[in-house]
């Protein structure tokens, strides 16, 4: 199967970025844990939800890098005397990634009852009509 690159289509100028982008997200992890859920909390904000039993917020973080979301959990170390019968609540590492759309960003985050809520929020522009004048040469 070939691969088609925006750069097959002569109308779509600049967007090499956007290519970069998709091959990005289509890299990102498969795992499922944590599981998540993503909701629309009005017109122009949205909220994903992590579930993240037995972290505390200083087992979490939360990063935005090149419009790239990213939420990190490592939890301490348990203490060495504990036996386990069963052990079925997941203490393992985890990096969740989230690509967002340009003016997109995180109005905060808040964590209750072993769900971390990331709120977003994008920003609408408005739309900008610019005239190019002809120069003579």
């Amino acid at each position: 199967m070939t691969k088609t690159s925006f750069a097959a289509y002569p109308f779509l100028l600049g967007f090499d970025q956007l290519e970069r982008l998709v091959e990005r997200t289509a890299k990102a992890t498969t795992d499922g844990y944590p599981p998540f859920n993503i909701e629309q909390a009005g017109e122009h904000r949205y909220r994903i939800t992590l579930a993240v039993a037995g972290f505390r917020e200083a087992d979490l973080a939360i990063t935005v890098e090149n419009r790239q979301l990213t939420v990190r959990g490592q939890q301490a170390e348990d203490a060495q005397d504990r036996v386990y019968l069963h052990r079925g609540i997941a203490a393992r590492q985890f990096q969740r990634s989230f690509v967002l759309a340009e003016g997109v960003d995180v109005a905060g985050a808040a964590l209750e009852n072993g769900l971390l809520h990331i709120d977003l929020k994008r920003e609408v522009a408005e739309p900008v009509i610019r005239r190019i004048d002809i120069r003579k040469d």
